[in-house]
């Protein structure tokens, strides 16, 4: 399993260098790539900084293997209504909300060496010394992060700024672009520069390095995402942006990487 990763991760590393000028963060010329949040008038580059509103406008994002992309969009909405979904409602139905939010934390808990080096190389110290103290915590008292026991509880500071999600968001802030956009099966929107930061953060996530074949660590994330998605069955922003959509790929294209340069912003 390792190997595999290591050769997604150097192949990743050549299409970063071979994208080379789509990830430069210079100035807004016609072409660059720009998204704009739908609820602010602001204008932001895809490494999060905003642009002057007068200056011409591309597409939000490189989108060259869009008839390759629309197949897998595709396949992974018939995937969502057809499987996805009536497994996670069936899921919910057996399995009441308390023990499916005790193994939501456990994942999200599993998950602070990613969000700790990513704080960490973003300059948010603050953050990165929250992370560190709410997994001993939860690892320690909330039996190994099956219970969140820093919910709710009063403290007295606060990072200045959200904690880290990835090592998409710390490439960003970097001033690397997206690249081109991707559709993975499975996995939905990316890009190359967010492929990229998700293969490094695999390298960060623990049960990378269990003792798992490669299909046994396809099921505990498979398993992790089914529970998330029974967590998420109402108001699912994911149906809210394809049902009401002209052409949903491209809804869903676009709200995707808004939502990513709001995150580099962060």
């Amino acid at each position: 399993m390792k190997v595999k990763i290591t050769a997604l991760a150097l192949l990743m590393a050549a299409l970063l260098l071979a994208s080379g000028p789509a990830f430069a963060d210079g100035s807004t010329l016609q072409g660059d790539q720009v998204a704009q949040f739908s609820d602010f008038d602001e204008v932001w580059s895809d490494s999060g900084h905003e642009v002057d509103q007068d200056a011409p406008k591309g597409p939000l994002v490189h989108d060259p293997l869009e008839n390759w992309n629309r197949i897998w969009f595709y396949y992974n909405d018939a995937f969502y209504w057809g499987v996805a979904k009536p497994v996670a409602e069936a899921y919910a139905w057996a399995v009441p909300e308390p023990p499916r939010k005790c193994v939501r934390n456990f994942f999200t808990n599993l998950w602070a060496p990613v969000r700790f080096v990513n704080n960490i190389l973003q300059g948010k110290f603050d953050a990165a010394y929250m992370e560190f103290s709410k997994f001993l915590a939860n690892t320690s008292w909330g039996l190994l992060g099956v219970f969140d026991v820093t919910e709710g509880r009063p403290r007295n500071w606060m990072p200045e700024r959200p904690t880290a999600d990835g090592m998409g968001q710390t490439l960003g802030k970097a001033g690397i672009g997206h690249g081109v956009y991707l559709v993975w099966p499975f996995i939905g929107p990316s890009s190359i520069r967010e492929t990229v930061g998700w293969v490094s953060d695999s390298y960060m996530d623990p049960i990378t390095y269990g003792d798992f074949t490669f299909v046994e660590f396809m099921v505990i994330r498979g398993y992790k995402n089914l529970n998330q998605l029974s967590l998420e069955l109402r108001g699912n922003e994911y149906e809210t942006l394809t049902e009401g959509a002209i052409d949903p790929y491209t809804a869903l294209r676009d709200a995707y990487i808004r939502y990513r340069a709001k995150k580099v912003q962060e």
